[in-house]
């Protein structure tokens, strides 16, 4: 009998003009939690999609329980005990936690659903694994949380023995995110194998069992937590020395750069932004802490021209500004870092050079009259591809030839290379890895101490205690507390951001 009840050998995966993977051996063990490391495009996502069914290896085998097994697609992964949690949830937000939990694998009484058995499994899955569901919860109205319980649970009831957590904690609190580690190890407690794909490289040292690293589809070595820290993981990562604490100084706040007055964004008649009011000072950074979907998204399009609010007002320098004219907002100062890079910060098929004058190709010395200046604008290109250490085949390739990160350092040069009073930086990290991460918070500290008044929004609660000299807690629309980063405490703002304890806010707000 094998050791292992998963094992991956010589799986190797190539793709037009890369190899993902490059002979990866990779295994786990009964009842252990196996967590796979790597920088973006290192080839962790390939191997468990191969081994999820997804892809097709070229080369190499996969093993359950020591034999041999040819795995197709999801059904056959399934088949095999293994089950994947993906990143993004596959539920459905209308059915309920018992309805989605049978999907696909239904239980039945004749032709007809039997919901009641459905939801019987509910309750013995929940109390056997303390995964407490409601199995008559709509799924929509569940917080981030369970609905990854729920996903969980779909798993167990198709008897997985190996189970792949793809970014579990991306979109959790603090305390979500120690419930999770509970429901892990008692998983483990019963047997099941976790492989534990993540970035955090702290949550890595407290739960995983083994560590291996990927970085350009091979494995460069595995680990435990007992034989390594944070630094040795980023090294083997990235394959150099990383700094992983943000380096600055005090703040020295300056005048008020940014007033939002009782800001008001609605969506079908239901405020999401709800009576938002601040300040952020020349010189300084205001992080706005909570979890996703409380409001931020709104915010930051309602303070980029990217949306027009309700109601509110919006005083940049100064000045009342137009919500709805994004133009007029960047000519008065503001740079933006977007949520989802692609969509609201590049144009994917044009060339880096195009992107890096987004803002500014109509002026001198891109533009002379209505005739674009192809050379200045090249000159520019590479210029900040220099400056910026963007990794890319050259100024005319199109942006979307390049890796998240160096998408990412595309928007950072244009935005940081003009003339910014007030930088909005809205997830600025999402997705990268830890030399990118290093390099965004670096230039991001520059622009504070250079007197720009900075937004931070993040998910990530330790890219907000880091950056931040001001914390706002956003819940349900609402800034319900606000601090000194250096009085904050993880465990209040984890419990603000899941909308406990308003009456302390409240406290700490007057």
């Amino acid at each position: 009998m094998s050791e292992f009840v998963l094992e991956a050998r010589g799986i190797t995966k190539r793709f037009p003009g890369v190899v993902a993977n490059d002979h990866v051996d990779f295994n786990l063990r009964p009842g252990e939690i196996h967590a796979l490391l790597g920088e973006n495009g290192a080839g962790k996502s390939t191997l468990m999609n191969i081994i999820y069914g997804l892809y097709q290896p070229d080369e190499g085998e996969i093993l359950i329980n020591g034999q041999p097994v040819t795995i197709r697609g999801p059904h056959d992964a399934i088949r095999q005990g293994i089950g994947m949690v993906h990143q993004h949830f596959m539920l459905i937000p209308v059915f309920t936690v018992a309805e989605n939990l049978v999907l696909g694998a239904e239980i039945t009484r004749g032709p007809m659903l039997d919901l009641e058995q459905a939801r019987a499994v509910v309750r013995r899955l929940s109390d056997e694994y303390g995964l407490h569901v409601d199995p008559d919860a709509r799924v929509e109205d569940l917080p981030v949380g369970v609905q990854q319980r729920v996903e969980i649970l779909k798993a167990l009831y198709r008897e997985a023995r190996i189970l792949i957590l793809d970014e579990p904690t991306a979109v959790l609190t603090p305390q979500e995110v120690e419930d999770l580690f509970r429901i892990m190890r008692g998983l483990t407690e019963r047997g099941v194998g976790i492989i534990f794909i993540t970035h955090k490289l702290k949550e890595v040292l407290a739960i995983a069992d083994r560590i291996t690293v990927m970085r350009r589809g091979k494995v460069v070595g595995t680990t435990t937590p007992e034989q390594t820290d944070e630094r040795g993981l980023a090294a083997m990562m990235v394959g150099r020395e990383v700094v992983l604490e943000v380096e600055k100084g005090p703040a020295h706040p300056g005048e008020v750069v940014l007033e939002v007055r009782d800001l008001v964004v609605e969506e079908h008649g239901v405020p999401v932004v709800n009576g938002v009011s601040l300040q952020v000072r020349a010189g300084e950074i205001l992080g706005i802490a909570g979890v996703q979907g409380n409001g931020q998204t709104e915010l930051a399009e309602a303070l980029t021209g990217l949306r027009r609010p309700d109601r509110g007002t919006l005083i940049l320098n100064g000045q009342e500004m137009p919500f709805e004219d994004a133009r007029i907002l960047i000519e008065n100062g503001l740079a933006h870092i977007p949520e989802d890079r692609q969509k609201h910060g590049l144009v994917m098929p044009f060339s880096v050079a195009d992107n890096l004058v987004l803002c500014t190709y109509y002026k001198p010395p891109f533009a002379k009259g209505l005739q674009r200046q192809p050379q200045a604008i090249l000159e520019n290109a590479e210029r900040l591809i220099e400056q910026f250490d963007v990794r890319t085949s050259g100024p005319l390739a199109p942006v979307a030839t390049l890796s998240g990160g160096n998408q990412q350092k595309v928007i950072v040069a244009r935005e940081f290379s003009r003339p910014v009073r007030f930088l909005l930086a809205n997830q600025p990290t999402r997705g990268l890895d830890v030399g990118s991460i290093e390099y965004i918070h670096k230039r991001i500290i520059e622009m504070r101490d250079q007197g720009v008044a900075v937004l931070l929004i993040s998910a990530e609660l330790d890219e907000i205690m880091s950056l931040a000299d001001r914390i706002a807690v956003m819940y349900e629309g609402q800034i319900v507390a606000e601090v000194d980063a250096a009085e904050a405490d993880k465990t209040t703002l984890g419990i603000w951001m899941a909308g406990g304890e308003k009456e302390s806010a409240a406290a700490t707000l007057a």
